[in-house]
């Protein structure tokens, strides 16, 4: 990965051996360009990685959603475009403590960011809860039907306009929200039962967060996260009080906070908006292990459950 503008398009850089593999750098870069936008920290770490010579590669990509029965939606609703891409299955977590369920995906290619996806598990949730989810949900979008999941499996073979038209509908599908405004009494209220649905609900499928991976920074000073952690605020950049994960560990994260950004809500029949957490730039190290029996090192490709529940927290809003 190198500086400059390789900064601007993180997945660029990839080696990609196919057209399926190139469609998911585009559409990665794609995202990250609108996350780049509004993600006001993001600039200001670049800025560091920049200043210490270092490198920047995604280590992964997360997404929230809702479960829900119909219409149908939860994980596999996004799951599915990358599915159609190539990506599987790696590894599931459950949250009893905040009614969430997640998946990690992984792409064969393994320089393609993992996937982070996690769904809101209503029937876990009071009735209030429920009802409010019924109202916000009812509108939700038609979602990629199997022709257009075949279409995309297939982007190879698309000629170019239909390859940029497929592009241009993914990424609308993460962007746009994928049901009517919410009222703003209900975002408030739901987020007195889970700030995670009340942050789907005006997020839609957007991206929750990129992570930059600190393993690929490539500079004696930001090769550990205590490093990089120190720099980013020296940068200004407001970060978690904490890494989780102690020293030795095979998984170590910690973040920014989150981004505020005005939503569009409606009172009754006006429309108006709410101030809400939007994103946060995640950061992770994966340190090399050396398994015992082999003497191999290699660095551990899933997630650890207690730490995504802290990080979940990045999001939350304060009651009001």
């Amino acid at each position: 990965m190198t500086n400059g503008a390789g900064l601007h398009a993180p997945h660029r850089a990839i080696d990609a051996r196919d057209a399926s593999e190139r469609f998911a750098i585009d559409l990665f870069d794609s995202l990250w360009a609108r996350y780049r936008e509004r993600m006001t920290f993001v600039p200001a770490y670049e800025g560091v990685v920049a200043s210490h010579g270092a490198t920047f590669a995604n280590d992964h990509v997360a997404f929230r959603t809702i479960a829900w029965q119909t219409p149908g939606a939860g994980v596999h609703a996004v799951a599915r475009v990358f599915e159609a891409l190539g990506y599987r299955h790696a590894g599931c977590y459950v949250f009893p403590d905040k009614h969430l369920s997640s998946i990690h995906y992984r792409h064969p290619n393994p320089a393609l960011p993992r996937l982070f996806v996690s769904e809101l598990l209503p029937f876990e949730l009071e009735p209030q809860a429920i009802d409010i989810l019924e109202r916000i949900l009812a509108s939700h979008r038609p979602p990629w039907s199997d022709r257009d999941l075949a279409a995309l499996r297939r982007v190879g073979e698309a000629p170019g306009p239909a390859r940029a038209e497929l592009l241009d509908r993914a990424v609308r599908f993460f962007s746009d929200l994928p049901w009517d405004v919410p009222q703003r009494r209900d975002v408030l209220a739901l987020a007195a039962h889970s700030q995670f649905g009340a942050w789907v609900a005006l997020n839609g499928y957007d991206v929750n967060h990129f992570t930059a991976s600190v393993d690929s920074h490539g500079a004696a000073s930001l090769d550990d996260i205590e490093k990089t952690v120190t720099a980013m605020r020296a940068a200004g950049i407001p970060m978690k009080d904490d890494i989780e994960g102690a020293r030795g560990s095979r998984l170590r994260q910690s973040s920014t906070a989150a981004v505020h950004r005005e939503f569009a809500v409606m009172d009754d029949d006006t429309p108006g908006t709410l101030s809400w957490t939007y994103a946060y730039f995640e950061i992770a190290e994966r340190p090399l292990t050396v398994d015992p029996a082999t003497g191999e090192a290699s660095r551990f490709d899933g997630f650890l459950g207690a730490q995504a529940t802290h990080l979940f927290e990045m999001t939350r809003v304060a009651p009001r």
